[in-house]
């Protein structure tokens, strides 16, 4: 951070140039979920290195994507049926920081099952 200097007469005082604060979402998604808290967890360590101001992992709600088919392929038969379903795990994270310290935080290895999204807001 950069230190200036007012020009008033009369008057010397140090001012702090603060960095633009923003409020930075992630959003981890994901189908298992000790990769999505291990993910969560190195995010945090990080933010809490950089003494960052954060928020969550607020989980959200599982989604359950239900598939459910007839086993016998041909349709003649006993009626049996075969149920499948997805489960999909979702954790949002706030960060209120500058970009350049949200770059530091997000050098860490992310799971290839982890899906993220990041949104930037100016505050």
């Amino acid at each position: 951070m950069a230190t200036q200097v007012a020009k008033k007469p009369g008057v010397e005082k140090q001012v702090e140039a603060k960095a633009p604060s923003h409020r930075i979402r992630i959003t981890l998604t994901g189908r298992n979920v000790k990769d999505l808290e291990k993910v969560s967890a190195n995010l945090l360590n990080k933010a809490r290195e950089h003494d960052v101001k954060t928020k969550g992992p607020i989980r959200c709600p599982t989604k359950i994507l239900r598939i459910t088919t007839r086993k016998s392929p041909c349709g003649e038969g006993t009626n049996t049926w075969d149920r499948f379903q997805m489960r999909i795990h979702k954790r949002v994270i706030d960060f209120y920081t500058s970009s350049e310290t949200i770059k530091e935080i997000t050098k860490i290895r992310i799971e290839s099952s982890v899906d993220v999204e990041l949104v930037l807001t100016q505050e």
